[in-house]
């Protein structure tokens, strides 16, 4: 009687938890350039929130993607990325018009020299879909 039992316990402790964890890591090579809060980059009159309301601040490890990333890859809003290159995570807080395609776009605050600096890159981005 003692063995069903060890055999129910391992497996409710161990291999349950592996069967219920459907999460899938996913990479893919963008192209990656920066954008920043100024009003000849983004929404005249606004240039601080984002296309779901996120309010944008100077500092955020914020992201903007191209919609077929949005339709076709499984990243939503405030998906978390990491992009190849740059340490950290990044939170997808806004969406590219429709003519981009396979393309992210870094938020940089008010920084526009860096922004510059970055300019256009091809990297990696990883995450994570349920």
């Amino acid at each position: 009687m003692k063995l069903p039992l060890l055999f129910l316990f391992l497996f409710l402790s161990f291999l349950l938890p592996l069967t219920i964890s459907c999460t899938e890591t996913k990479t893919l090579e963008v192209t990656a350039t920066a954008y920043n809060s100024v009003e000849s980059q983004t929404k005249k009159g606004d240039a601080v929130t984002a296309a779901w309301g996120d309010q944008l601040k100077p500092g955020m490890k914020a992201v903007a993607v191209s919609r077929d990333l949005l339709q076709e890859e499984g990243i939503e809003h405030g998906s978390e990325l990491q992009i190849s290159g740059l340490p950290g995570t990044y939170r997808v807080l806004d969406k590219m018009n429709k003519r981009w395609k396979k393309k992210i776009d870094i938020y940089m605050g008010k920084n526009v020299k860096q922004a510059r600096a970055w300019g256009r890159q091809n990297v990696e981005i990883t995450w994570e879909i349920d």
